[in-house]
Order: C-alpha cells, then sequence, then structure tokens
C-alpha cells in the first residue's frame, strides 16, 4: 500500500482554514492507500477511515496562534520523514522560504511531490516567481483559469480538480426553527447572507452602504454577516461594521454569526445569498462558500469578476457587475418577490455542485493520481 503524506496546517478543529478541511476530507474518502496527516498533538480525530494515520505534530490548531514555533514544527517533521512516503502533498499556498526548503532539504528523489495550488496570487507573483515558487512533479489546480495560465508559462505537469464538498452535509433542508430563534429571526422574514470576509474580497463597505435602502425595499428583511473575525483587521472591520449600523439605525436588522459553526443550517435558512467581491486575492480561485450554498439550493448573487465566471452562469446563479449597489439591490428585491425564479437557479445550483464539486467523486481522482504516480 502506498503511503501519502498530506502536509498542511494542523488537521485539527476548528475547521475554518479551508485548505486543511479539504485535506481532511480527502483523507476520509479514499480507502486503498495509506494517508498520513499532520494534526495536534494528543488529539485524536473522529470518522477516520483504518487506512489513516495521525501524527501529532503541532501544539496549536488555531490560525491566529500558527507562528514560527509551529512552522519549526512542520519542517522538522518532514525533515527527519525524508524519503518515508511514496508521495509528499503539499496543501499550503507555496513561499520563497518553504519552496527553496522542500527543494533542496525536506524531500529525497525517492519520493514523489504534488502540490495542490488554489491559487496563483496574481496580485504579487510574477511569472517568473511562480517559476521559482511551483517544484512539484505534479501540479494540481483548482480553476481551468490557473491551469492554462501555467500551461502557458510552459508547465506540462499540470492538472485541474475542483475542490470538492461534502453533498450529504451541504443540502436543501427546511429552515431550523433553533437556529432562527438563535439569531433572533422570524420564520416569514426574509433572510440575506454574505459569507464572506470582513476585509478581504473588498465586499464589506459596499454591502453596509446598501443596506438602508435594501431594508426601504424589503421592510421584512434580515442581513447575516456569516463571516468569522480571523485577525485583528476583521475585528477591526466588524466594530467599523457596527458603528455605520447604528449610525443608520438599522442595527437591529443585522446579524453576525461569529462562531457558529454549523454553516449547513446558516445557508438553509437563507433565502438569498450574496457573494458582491470585488477581488479575489489571496482567496481560493473557487470559493467554497459559494459552492456550498449553491449544494443547498440557494440563489446566489455574485460579481462578474473573470475568475468567478468559471464557475457561475446566469443558469445557476445571478451575476451583476461588480462593485453596482443598485444592481445588487434590484436583484435582491427580484429574486425576494420571485419564488419560483429563486427554486428553479436553486436546483440548477444543486445540479452543477453534484456535478463538479462532490467530494466522493473528487476523492476518487486524488485516489487514482496516488495510484498511478
Amino acid at each position: 500500500m502506498k503511503k501519502i503524506l498530506l502536509i498542511t496546517r494542523p488537521i485539527s478543529p476548528p475547521w475554518d482554514e479551508a485548505s486543511k478541511n479539504f485535506a481532511y476530507f480527502i483523507a476520509k474518502n479514499i480507502q486503498d492507500v495509506e494517508m498520513n496527516l499532520m494534526s495536534k498533538v494528543g488529539e485524536t480525530l473522529p470518522k477516520l477511515p483504518q487506512n489513516a494515520v495521525q501524527h501529532g505534530i503541532y501544539t496549536t490548531s488555531e490560525i491566529a496562534e500558527f507562528n514560527l514555533q509551529q512552522k519549526l514544527r512542520s519542517i522538522y517533521f518532514q525533515f527527519i520523514s525524508r524519503g518515508k512516503y511514496d508521495i509528499n502533498h503539499y496543501f499550503f499556498t507555496p513561499t520563497w522560504l518553504n519552496s527553496f526548503l522542500i527543494k533542496n532539504f525536506l524531500t529525497k528523489k525517492s519520493s514523489k511531490t504534488i502540490q495542490t495550488v488554489a491559487t496563483l496570487r496574481e496580485d504579487i507573483w510574477t511569472n517568473e516567481d511562480l517559476k521559482n515558487l511551483l517544484f512539484a512533479d505534479l501540479i494540481i489546480t483548482y480553476s481551468d483559469y490557473a491551469k492554462n495560465k501555467l500551461n502557458e508559462l510552459g508547465y506540462e505537469n499540470v492538472r485541474r480538480i475542483y475542490p470538492g464538498i461534502d453533498l450529504e452535509k451541504y443540502k436543501p433542508q427546511p429552515k431550523d426553527i433553533t437556529t432562527l430563534e438563535h439569531f433572533g429571526i422570524k420564520n416569514d422574514e426574509t433572510v440575506i447572507i454574505y459569507p464572506g470576509e470582513y476585509v478581504r474580497l473588498g465586499a464589506t463597505d459596499n454591502i453596509v452602504n446598501s443596506l438602508p435602502e435594501l431594508f426601504k425595499q424589503i421592510p421584512n428583511a434580515k442581513f447575516i454577516f456569516a463571516n468569522r473575525v480571523k485577525n485583528e483587521a476583521d475585528a477591526k472591520k466588524k466594530e467599523e461594521v457596527v458603528f455605520k449600523l447604528k449610525e443608520f439605525n438599522i442595527f437591529e436588522k443585522v446579524t453576525f454569526t461569529d462562531t457558529f459553526s454549523d454553516m449547513p443550517k446558516i445557508y438553509n435558512i437563507a433565502d438569498i445569498v450574496i457573494f458582491p467581491v470585488a477581488d479575489m486575492k489571496g482567496k481560493f480561485d473557487v470559493p467554497l462558500a459559494v459552492i456550498e450554498a449553491m449544494a443547498c439550493e440557494k440563489p446566489v448573487i455574485i460579481s462578474d469578476l473573470p475568475i468567478l465566471k468559471e464557475f457561475a452562469s446566469s443558469d445557476n446563479s445571478v451575476i451583476i457587475e461588480t462593485g453596482n449597489n443598485e444592481q445588487m439591490i434590484c436583484e435582491i428585491v427580484r429574486l425576494s418577490n420571485n419564488k419560483e425564479v429563486c427554486q428553479k437557479i436553486g436546483q440548477a445550483a444543486r445540479i452543477f455542485a453534484q456535478e463538479n464539486f462532490d467530494i466522493n467523486q473528487v476523492a476518487q481522482k486524488y485516489e487514482e493520481i496516488y495510484k498511478n504516480f
């Protein structure tokens, strides 16, 4: 049986970091190779198959606490494990330093290497940078957009595999009364959610500035910021949002999920999901929050950024001009008044998610690579 090492941040709760979450899903759904996971010391993960092996590497699993000490623990484990595994599979954004260390000190020629690259970070990386950062025998991208760019740069060892989600977890369900009560929302109110970020993506300010007009046109609407506070910048931005909502005298019509972790319940109490982002810097080429909402049969209003057009179409979503608040409000109002349109878009979105993002199908593709590589 081949031995695969998934090199990630700690594969441990909280499940608030997309790359490690995806690696965990992969490990749970592959049977015929040995999957080795880097997790937190003393922690046993549930629902792992017998072919999955945990290694206690890290002393914390919090993103905010992933400091130099944790990185050194990862590097040391990789160093002492050189050549032990048939394939080293890297699930993190490459940097000059980690690429240099991996190429020169942390691998042996007897082991094959795979890089899953969630985004090419075109905001900070030049084409020359990419040639130094990408080192693996096989590069897997999350989008055709990224694959095509690497092909143009001369990389032939590239394959596109979309990230997967658990379609049994993310599926349409009736609105959960307990969740509605938790957020102070009535069952007959129109619920709109934004499952993005406070600082990154460049959407928060536009959304906040649009809310007074939105509530004027939909008096029974409630809005949810389904965002986690990941760092000090997010905390500061949330404070600014709260201040502005109070200034607009609409604070009571807005709620925040904060640490509420059951995202399927959040998606399923929503009538409309919005993702009016201005940029995708530092994010997955395919934002899983959108795919999860689609899988729950929700109509998603999404920006017309080129990177998003790969999976967002007029059939499975509502596409708006980036930064056009008036159009966003108009589309929210239109959907709130037309349940049949919402249902039609939602059903098409669910089918699209089933055909392209089923974690079981994605896991099969990775298993085939592991076996045949």
